[in-house]
């Protein structure tokens, strides 16, 4: 490994981004911890992540909240609270800084004026740096992989490409004790993700609900409260009864009803590798025109449905009785 676990004793990793991204680095932290069992891992993200930090002890040891900066959208710039993490992680002396961000472009020149260690990770053209140190960022390929790669980069082996979710028994206990599942089989369906044009049609998110419960099965519909116009819509298109979890469930409890669900329906957002984690079969609907990148990589078990490309509604409702057909033979 071109940072030896004998003297790489503080490490920090620099993702500020949402939950989807960050599902997709796990394999990453599960191959960084074992590359570095004694090591303590610091995750810089954005504030929602310190809960990510903690689901995932296991290959995180602390959490610091990164501002934000200039000509980076997930969160306003606070100059006062940028000089804070400044003299905050200057103070810290890492060992090595893994830029997980994205192709390099502004987040590389900024970790290195930090002056808190070496930074090693992705750069592309117009940013490239020491090659010993940096990958070029590769495109087509899935989010899971590439970072994957950049690691290997450094010579540090993966442990393979399977998401996790761990799920809390405090939260299994709550989800039995605040909701009236219904019994028998039921499936998830998930119709928001962040930005409204990364979803799919209310309409279709219904007509193929309604189609899992012409099959015999319970259909949920799961969101957040910010997502509730979206699932209501979904809920007044449906003929069939739905059980309605909108806000009602916190993230591990959806995860548990994922979990126990047979089938997710949802566009291509955090449920989505909730689903991958929990090998649960899903239909996936990629709106952003990058399922290659984002889509779940067991393709016997999830359906990704690149929207842009194809809007043939018909091949989705077949792609999903592919999938129950796969259930009913199980």
């Amino acid at each position: 490994m071109k940072f030896s676990p004998d003297t790489t004793h503080k490490i920090a990793v620099f993702r500020a981004l949402q939950l989807g991204d960050m599902l997709c680095t796990v394999p990453a932290l599960r191959a960084l911890r074992n590359s570095y069992p004694d090591a303590e891992i610091t995750l810089l993200g954005l504030p929602w992540a310190a809960s990510f930090s903690e689901r995932f002890s296991d290959y995180i040891d602390r959490f610091l909240h990164f501002p934000g900066y200039h000509g980076l959208p997930e969160q306003p710039f606070d100059e006062a609270a940028w000089d804070a993490f400044l003299v905050q992680i200057k103070a810290e002396r890492f060992d090595l800084i893994l830029q997980m961000q994205g192709n390099g472009n502004i987040v590389n020149e900024m970790l290195e004026n930090l002056d808190a260690g070496p930074v090693a990770g992705f750069h592309s053209a117009g940013n490239h740096r020491n090659e010993a140190l940096f990958l070029e960022y590769p495109n087509g390929i899935s989010e899971i992989e590439k970072h994957l790669k950049m690691l290997e980069n450094l010579g540090i082996p993966s442990l393979g490409t399977d998401l996790e979710f761990p799920i809390s028994a405090a939260e299994r206990r709550h989800l039995q004790e605040s909701v009236s599942m219904p019994d028998g089989h039921y499936v998830c369906v998930h119709p928001g993700s962040r930005g409204a044009w990364r979803q799919w049609p209310p309409a279709h998110f219904a007509c193929l609900a309604d189609h899992c419960a012409d099959q015999g099965y319970h259909i949920i519909i799961t969101g957040t409260k910010d997502e509730a116009p979206i699932t209501a819509q979904v809920i007044a298109l449906m003929k069939r009864p739905v059980l309605d979890l909108t806000g009602k469930t916190g993230l591990g409890e959806i995860a548990a009803l994922i979990e126990g669900a047979d089938l997710l329906i949802s566009n291509c957002t955090g449920v989505s590798h909730i689903a991958a984690a929990t090998r649960t079969r899903s239909i996936v609907i990629s709106m952003d025109g990058e399922p290659e990148r984002w889509g779940p990589l067991n393709k016997s078990l999830h359906y990704t449905i690149d929207w842009t490309r194809d809007t043939s509604f018909e091949k989705v409702r077949m792609a999903l009785d592919n999938l129950l057909s796969s259930i009913t033979a199980h």
